[in-house]
Parts: structure tokens; C-alpha cells; sequence
């Protein structure tokens, strides 16, 4: 028997923690959440006691005769789950589409700086635009047209709703996003609006969103 435990932080800002929790609880995989908010001022220093990079996510999986072993990084929690639950289908089961969707989940993982650092996620945030520095919005512009891009190159052969039909991996690496776009008013594009209606209905982004809602925690730097 295997019990998950998935450490995440703030639900209103943390993004990367978004990705895992939102995967697990899609597709109805049983994990328990161990919730810590940031501490700016120490540097989240108490994020130590479970995670040896001091950053969340972070998964720890144990399992009856095995040691506990301890994963970090979005990417690498979603590939130690799907190989955990192959009948969860966090990747596509045709091997082109399925290495189309990890290159594009690493892409989001290792890329977009301009999006991810001009505009943090924010739950609570009004949707209004962002006056940004020229450079910043161009950056930022670039990022969203790659984006829209993917997902449309993704949903047209697929049908959707989701980039490859049925929700996956992929998807919770780009829900983030969603909420980015929306939030800082960067696109409305029918491409958009069709991935943004079809992620935001589920139940878990709903779940989520109610949660970050309510959190009392301000992180000035995140209130872009």
C-alpha cells in the first residue's frame, strides 16, 4: 500500500504547489495535504522540515517494507504519480501525443520567466490589466503568444477539452496559467476561453480557488 503526502504552501499565490495538488485530486488519486504558508521575512525557513530545497512542493511517499522517499519539483511529483497510478492516465497513451505533452509540460516548467515573473499567480486578484515597463511587456507578450499557440495546436487535434482530450499532467503544469491570463487581462482569444471554461469547470480548480479565497496570508511581492 502506498500513502501520499503532498506539502504545498499559500493556495491563493502558490502556483507550483497548484500543479501536483490539482493533478492528485482530478484524477481522484488519495493523498493527504500538509499545508504551510509562506514566511517571507524568514525565508520560509521552517519549509526545512520537510523539504531539503526549502521550496514546495513536495512529495513524500511511503510505502510498507521501503524507506520514505521525499521528491520535489511539480514535473517530477507528476512523474512519480503517474508512475505510481498508471491507470490514472496522467499522460496520454498514444507514445507521440505522450511525448508532445512532456515537452510541452517541460517547457512550462523550465520557461515563460517573463509571464511567471511579471505576473504571479493570484486567486483573489481583480481581472485588470498589468502596466508593465516596455521590455517586461514584450517579454510577457512573447510568453502568452507561445502559450496560445501550444494550446491551440493541442486542442485542434485533439478536440479537447482538454490539450490531448481527457485532463492530464499537462494540463495541471499549464492551470496556472489560466489563471494568469485571465486575471492580468492578457488575451481573450476563443482558443483561451475554451481551455479556461474547460479547466476552471473542474471540480478540483473550484475546490482550490474556494480555498485560496479564504486565506488571510497577503505576500506583497506576489500582489503584482
Amino acid at each position: 500500500m502506498v500513502a501520499l503526502t503532498l506539502y504545498i504552501a499559500n493556495k491563493n499565490y502558490s502556483s507550483w504547489s497548484f500543479r501536483p495538488w490539482l493533478a492528485l485530486k482530478a484524477k481522484n488519486i488519495p493523498f493527504t495535504e500538509h499545508f504551510s504558508p509562506f514566511d517571507e521575512a524568514t525565508g520560509h525557513a521552517h519549509f526545512i522540515d520537510f523539504s531539503p530545497t526549502k521550496k514546495v512542493p513536495v512529495l513524500k511517499i511511503e510505502e510498507a517494507g521501503k524507506d520514505t522517499v521525499t521528491i520535489c519539483e511539480s514535473l517530477a511529483i507528476l512523474e512519480a504519480v503517474a508512475d505510481l497510478y498508471p491507470d490514472a492516465n496522467l499522460w496520454p497513451a498514444d507514445r507521440t501525443d505522450r511525448a508532445l505533452a512532456r515537452s510541452y509540460a517541460a517547457e512550462m516548467h523550465g520557461g515563460f520567466f517573463g509571464l511567471r515573473g511579471s505576473c504571479p499567480m493570484n486567486m483573489r486578484r481583480d481581472i485588470r490589466p498589468l502596466d508593465l515597463d516596455p521590455y517586461s511587456a514584450a517579454a510577457v507578450v512573447k510568453n502568452v503568444e507561445r502559450i496560445e499557440q501550444i494550446w491551440f495546436d493541442c486542442l485542434e487535434k485533439s478536440g479537447g477539452p482538454f490539450l490531448f482530450g481527457a485532463f492530464g499532467a499537462v494540463d495541471a503544469m499549464y492551470a496556472p496559467v489560466v489563471n494568469r491570463l485571465e486575471k492580468y487581462a492578457l488575451t481573450n482569444s476563443g482558443t483561451f476561453r475554451a481551455y479556461r471554461d474547460a479547466v476552471k469547470a473542474l471540480p478540483a480548480w473550484q475546490e482550490w480557488e474556494e480555498a485560496a479565497l479564504q486565506e488571510p496570508w497577503i505576500v506583497e511581492e506576489d500582489e503584482a
